[in-house]
């Protein structure tokens, strides 16, 4: 009986060291998910600081977007994952005011946007992590 009581207690031990199937880090209901948040360039020039015309330059903040002459403050949210938020987004800029249905998708230190609905640019952006 010995001789089987070691290997069960060695396999035992060995399948509680291997990762379980655990969902993955919740997103707090309202908010951009933290992988996505920060400064993120069109072209690396839109990066260096102090540059008035970064016109690239996108700040994602926890509750906002943040565009060189505009502001989108989060709304209706459709899908959120910890590198991905698809929602709706409310605009403000240049004394006009509009909504536009984004995908924010972040794989490494790249940062996909994608629009929909009227007005919408038609082909994805893609941006880079400033450093």
């Amino acid at each position: 009986m010995k001789k089987f009581l070691i290997p069960a207690t060695v396999i035992a031990l060995a399948a509680a060291c291997l990762p379980q199937d655990r969902p993955s880090a919740a997103v707090p209901e309202g908010t951009i998910p933290a992988a996505l948040q920060g400064q993120w360039g069109l072209v690396a020039a839109d990066c260096e600081p102090g540059r008035d015309d970064a016109k690239g330059l996108l700040t994602v903040e926890p509750e906002r977007l943040v565009f060189y002459e505009s502001r989108a403050t989060l709304g209706d949210v459709t899908e959120a994952t910890p590198s991905r938020i698809a929602a709706r987004f409310n605009f403000s800029g240049e004394g006009m005011t509009w909504s536009r249905d984004i995908l924010l998708e972040q794989s490494g230190d790249t940062l996909t946007r994608r629009e929909t609905g009227e007005g919408a640019i038609p082909e994805p952006l893609v941006y880079t992590r400033c450093p």
